[in-house]
């Protein structure tokens, strides 16, 4: 099958190399040339694991393309993947500008496409739109509108919502929960399911069912999930103020079949470009078409609140924010989940402001999000390549992401290279019992603080 996606942004380059990877000839469309010049040198513009490899592979096998010609891309293609951003602003209004224009560039392509006659043939080849992109309920249909502006020749809409865990994309599209695509008619549900039918092979359905519906289904389950996150961190606020130990809290809740165990981890919240801008965007839904959400608002703010509640523990432990000033802090973490190098919306970087806002001088390391990074702070912070090399004579050490090479550091070396053994840990990743062993004083999230009384004395 010949396939166009249009973007090459997380969704729309994972999504397409997986495609060609199974045989399907994709071409990868962006109006961005640099980023284009990258991608035919092989050179990946985003971080997944695997990600370089399957492009390398299937762009030297001829089956993946990468141009800025959209004439090229939209020509000859049987399905087009709409995949561009859709940014939002505070209250999560979504803007569609780029989506429309993407639409409004199809429509043209399509009513000068050679040998388009809108007899029978083409009615059954008609082009099929397929918007992918996180976008609000309604927007099919103003798709669909953009395009028939421009053309009076056939062609199919669908919606298919994507389900990539950033750091696990690639396994996430090959063996998906499920497959949901929208439609208007059962052709083209049917041309969409024989696209999808190789990945879930595993037994896992394909979903297709109406276009609203299918539009609600990535809000519905990204709001879910974020509800699960706010609720877990306020339950942990309640064990800190009672002396509960929220491991044990979540080991006795999880237990009940009907709760299970999955996103329900203490922490600082959630991040990145999907949980936040969905979770707004339902909010955004519900003041437009006059449907309250007080729960999916509260959702947000208890989210935003985590990150300041676990500053403040700073804060509080140091006596106040003037008390930041000239102190060096240390930072694991700041991709705003391990397996990737995005920050959009990262806890780390509200984190790290607010610290250099305050007059501390911090350093960070993350294994892969020193350049993201760096696009956003710039050289407000340090960076380094080994996570010990931020402790020379740190006042502390705040973790702000789970990566795997943070669970088990040399605390003995940790100790002697900080200037003071304090942890904020905001991910729970140690035991602290061990870290009591090791001389640390502790703090983690919804867990009693360990030496913290002895530290206090000390200052």
């Amino acid at each position: 099958m010949r396939i166009t996606m249009v973007g090459t942004g997380y969704v729309g380059l994972v999504t397409g190399t997986c495609f060609s990877n199974i045989g399907n000839e994709v071409t990868c469309l962006d109006v961005d040339p640099a980023k284009i010049e990258k991608l035919n040198n092989g050179i990946s513009p985003i971080y997944e694991p695997g990600l370089d490899e399957l492009i390398d592979r299937n762009h030297k096998a001829g089956r993946l393309h990468f141009t800025t010609d959209k004439t090229q891309a939209y020509t000859n293609a049987e399905m087009i993947f709409i995949c561009v951003g859709t940014p939002s602003d505070e209250m999560g209004h979504a803007d569609l500008k780029y989506v429309l224009a993407a639409a409004s560039d199809i429509g043209k392509a399509i009513e000068n496409a050679p040998g388009a006659t809108g007899g029978e043939l083409e009615e059954r080849r008609g082009k099929i739109i397929v918007v992918k992109s996180t976008v609000p309920v309604g927007t099919n249909e103003k798709v669909r509108q953009a395009i028939a502006a421009e053309t009076n020749k056939p062609f199919y809409m669908a919606s298919n919502p994507e389900f990539l865990k950033e750091g696990a994309a690639i396994n996430d599209f090959n063996k998906p929960d499920r497959v949901v695509v929208g439609v208007n008619d059962e052709g083209t549900g049917g041309r969409m399911r024989k696209l999808y039918e190789p990945f879930v092979r595993n037994g896992h359905p394909i979903f297709v069912m109406d276009v609203p519906s299918a539009e609600m289904v990535k809000y519905a389950a990204n709001a879910m999930l974020a509800t699960k996150i706010s609720f877990i961190n306020e339950i942990a606020n309640l064990c800190e103020a009672y002396g509960s130990n929220v491991d044990e809290v979540w080991r006795g809740m999880t237990s009940d079949a009907r709760i299970g165990n999955k996103f329900l981890y203490p922490g600082l919240g959630y991040g990145g470009s999907c949980f936040p801008k969905d979770t707004l965007a339902c909010v955004s839904m519900g003041i437009e078409s006059e449907t309250p959400t007080p729960l999916l608002k509260a959702v947000h703010d208890v989210n935003q609140q985590q990150r300041l509640n676990f500053y403040d523990k700073i804060v509080e432990f140091f006596g106040g924010e003037e008390n930041l000033s000239g102190k060096k802090i240390a930072m694991w973490g700041l991709a705003f989940k391990p397996g990737t190098d995005d920050v959009r919306e990262a806890p780390a970087l509200t984190i790290a402001n607010k610290l250099v806002d305050a007059g501390a001088t911090v350093e960070a390391h993350d294994p892969v999000a020193h350049e993201t990074t760096q696009i956003v702070l710039g050289d407000s912070i340090g960076y380094h390549d080994d996570l010990y090399a931020t402790l020379g004579s740190a006042d502390a050490l705040v973790i702000c992401t789970d990566w795997p090479e943070f669970k088990q550091p040399d605390f003995g070396k940790m100790r002697s290279l900080m200037g003071s053994p304090i942890v904020f840990d905001g991910r729970n990743l140690y035991n602290p019992q061990l870290l009591q062993d090791e001389g640390f004083t502790y703090f983690s999230v919804g867990r009693t603080p360990v030496n913290a009384e002895e530290a206090n004395v000390a200052k």
